[in-house]
């Protein structure tokens, strides 16, 4: 993260953008997600930003009220990885995505980095990403589970959407 204050311009589109609230000078966190989701933004050349996009969701067994067996919860990981790096076409402009996936303990840390010269671009960029890797792991719930928050209230603000129908 770098230490230094973000140009105007990129504070002014976090602050115009209704998912993120700054807590530090270079942070913004996502506010529409239960998960963990923060940006750090970094200047970068030829008067780019760089945008680091940090998500943590919880492993499938710590979300289970029930015992997830290993084999379970291993199958689930590795198809959580592999799905969440196929990034495809969720961002405004198209970027050359190299995402780090890291589990430790029951957590799993997705990261993406990319740079913009378009600020608004970039923070809307950055808030897909974040979208992204929630819709993916709600995707991937196992049904037959119970769970508990905060995926028992993602699956049920599923559900209400899905039978309120277009």
């Amino acid at each position: 993260m770098n230490s230094e204050t973000p140009p105007g311009r990129v504070r002014r589109a976090f602050a115009d953008h209704d998912s993120f609230e700054q807590v530090a000078d270079s942070r913004w966190e996502s506010i529409t997600t239960p998960f963990d989701g923060v940006v750090d933004v970094a200047d970068a050349e030829d008067g780019r930003i760089r945008f680091d996009v940090t998500v943590t969701v919880p492993t499938l067994s710590a979300t289970a009220d029930d015992d997830v067996a290993d084999v379970v919860e291993e199958g689930w990981y590795e198809t959580f990885e592999l799905r969440v790096v196929d990034v495809g076409a969720v961002t405004r402009k198209e970027h050359e995505f190299d995402p780090d996936v890291e589990r430790a303990g029951e957590d799993i840390t997705v990261a993406f980095s990319f740079t913009d010269i378009n600020e608004r671009r970039g923070v809307d960029d950055a808030g897909a990403l974040i979208n992204f890797v929630e819709g993916t792991y709600v995707q991937g719930v196992i049904p037959g589970y119970e769970y508990v928050k905060p995926v028992s209230e993602l699956l049920s603000a599923a559900r209400r959407q899905g039978s309120a129908g277009p």
